[in-house]
């Protein structure tokens, strides 16, 4: 049996970028060659640091997927480069399955979504917390109307991806990143989304506000240091090149969380950086009314509902999956907290 070749996507991005500076140091077992899609010469020049040969084609060209994989005999990719549509995915997944059926390997699919698609924002049931080792999981996915219709199409996205993989008997895997922090080690983006979102609108409105509760549930979420995130991800594949067979498939969700926190303690740790930086007026927290949601929105460059999409909500889902692959969160979630003015520091330096 020939030994996996792996391609990884993403890697001018936060998590794909880390992804690859770690991969020296994690001790893998034995694999064959690391291959790093790319767009530009200077993405070719940075990749090849990291031990990786760089790909260059079209993640939307079917035909160039399918000549990319076949050629290189691609059998473990990670998809980092849109958690949303579904059409490059399927372009993958379809390629995979000619890989298998001329080497006889399993292929292996590791999509990356987010933590928003299994929310208040996505339907997702969140009176009490959902394992990401439920195997109703796809079902509870299937079954969601998100309140905001734009939502529908991230969720057809993660079924589709599972569809795909049963129909093509390819092994698939979703990556449920959620509220990540932590200065990015890679060469490009090195900073996360949600809380740069926090900075961003702050900056715009000089406050921090949180928005109204009308579910009178508690708003929390799932947090995780970006080194936890790459070291679950890690561990999906020392797991999968140790042929111990992870949970694929309907059972192939990972969520990479220490636990979670209240967005409103999450404010007001970031107020507090904010506010000793000049960048706000004080570190009052206070609730938003309609029109500090505009401004909000327009600090964001977005449309006024979706700014809660961005900075509120309600996520009980709960990790679990990768704690049985051995994977262990080296950062609690109130590390989170502690670490808001670094995060306030790194952010306003990329801003």
């Amino acid at each position: 049996m020939m030994p996996h070749n792996i391609l990884v996507t993403g890697g001018s991005g936060y998590l794909g970028g880390t992804l690859l500076s770690r991969w020296g140091s994690a001790d893998l077992p034995e694999y064959g060659k690391l291959f790093a899609l790319v767009r530009t010469p200077k993405q070719e020049e940075e990749v090849a640091k990291y031990g990786a040969e760089p790909l260059t084609f079209s993640p939307r060209d079917e035909g160039a997927v399918r000549e990319a994989l076949v050629k290189h005999h691609i059998t473990v990719i990670y998809f980092l480069i849109d958690a949303f549509e579904s059409t490059s995915q399927v372009y993958f997944i379809s390629a995979l399955a000619e890989v298998k059926k001329s080497t006889g390997q399993d292929v292996h699919f590791l999509h990356t979504s987010g933590a928003k698609i299994f929310s208040s924002h996505a339907g997702t049931p969140t009176g009490e917390p959902i394992l990401d080792t439920d195997p109703y999981l796809y079902d509870i996915q299937k079954q969601q109307v998100p309140p905001i219709p734009s939502m529908q199409t991230a969720i057809n996205t993660n079924c589709t991806t599972v569809e795909q993989g049963e129909k093509f008997g390819v092994k698939t895997y979703i990556f449920v990143p959620c509220v990540v922090y932590g200065q990015g080690e890679g060469f490009g983006n090195q900073t996360s989304i949600q809380t740069v979102s926090i900075v961003k609108a702050a900056k715009g409105v000089r406050r921090v506000y949180e928005l109204e509760n009308t579910t009178q549930e508690p708003q929390i979420w799932p947090v995780c240091h970006i080194l936890d995130n790459i070291t679950l991800y890690l561990a999906i594949l020392r797991s999968i090149l140790n042929n111990e067979d992870p949970g694929h498939g309907r059972r192939g969700y990972y969520l990479a969380a220490s636990g979670s926190v209240a967005w409103k303690d999450l404010y007001s740790a970031m107020a507090i950086g904010l506010a000793n930086r000049g960048v706000i007026d004080d570190a009052t927290v206070t609730t938003a009314k309609e029109d500090d949601v505009e401004r909000m929105a327009v600090a964001l460059k977005t449309e006024k509902s979706w700014v809660g999409l961005q900075l509120a909500g309600r996520c009980t889902l709960t990790a679990a999956h990768g704690k049985a692959l051995g994977w262990k969160p080296q950062f609690p979630p109130e590390h989170i907290l502690e670490a808001a003015a670094d995060e306030v520091d790194l952010i306003l330096r990329t801003l």
